[in-house]
C-alpha cells in the first residue's frame, strides 16, 4: 500500500543554470544522491544541483505524469511553470 503524498515530482537546476526532472518518494535523500554524483549520468556532470521546485502526488504514477508533461516542455515554457526562476 502507498503512502499519501509520498511520491515527487522535481525540478533541478544544475551549476550551468540547465534544468533536471525527476521522480522519487524522498525528496532530500534524492537531492543529496544527485550532488554525491550518483543520483543520474546527467547530473553527475552538472554539479552542484539545487531543488527549485516540486509537487507532491498520491500515486507514483501521477508523480511521474506530470515529470513527462514538464519534460516535453520548451525551456521557457519549464522556466514559466516553476515560476520564473
Amino acid at each position: 500500500m502507498e503512502t499519501k503524498n509520498n511520491h515527487y515530482f522535481y525540478v533541478l537546476e544544475c551549476a550551468d543554470t540547465s534544468l533536471y526532472a525527476g521522480y522519487t518518494n524522498n525528496l532530500e535523500k534524492r537531492v543529496a544522491t544527485h550532488n554525491a554524483g550518483k543520483g543520474a549520468k546527467y547530473t553527475k556532470a552538472h554539479r552542484p544541483v539545487k531543488c527549485v521546485y516540486y509537487e507532491t502526488f498520491e500515486t507514483k504514477q501521477e508523480a511521474m505524469r506530470a515529470e513527462y508533461a514538464f519534460k516535453q516542455l520548451q525551456r521557457n515554457e519549464k522556466l514559466k511553470y516553476i515560476g520564473g526562476r
